[in-house]
């Protein structure tokens, strides 16, 4: 793999990434390579390859960054009302067994 080839793949991860609204892990998903050189490229190389698209891609990663922990409580959350829900049903079930 030459240069250029690693030129064009930190354009069109910036490109993917801002059409599709993803996240790096969503990225990096996407393109079957590891997060961390999604990480690097969109973050060292693409501000020097361009500058006014990596600014655009920051502005995206810092939201993302700033949301996280929301959708981390929500998951969680929606885990635990899940689980909650299991062990009702179970109840449910050994009550009506039992009687």
């Amino acid at each position: 793999m030459n240069y250029e080839d690693l030129d064009d793949r930190a354009l069109r991860l910036a490109y993917y990434i801002l059409d599709k609204h993803t996240t790096i892990r969503a990225t990096a998903k996407a393109f079957n390579i590891p997060k961390s050189t999604v990480h690097h490229d969109l973050s060292v190389k693409l501000k020097y390859l361009d500058y006014k698209l990596f600014l655009d891609v920051k502005r995206l990663m810092e939201e993302n960054f700033n949301v996280k922990h929301i959708h981390g409580g929500e998951s969680t959350k929606l885990k635990y009302e899940a689980l909650k829900k299991e062990i009702n049903k179970n109840d449910e079930y050994e009550y009506s067994c039992n009687v």
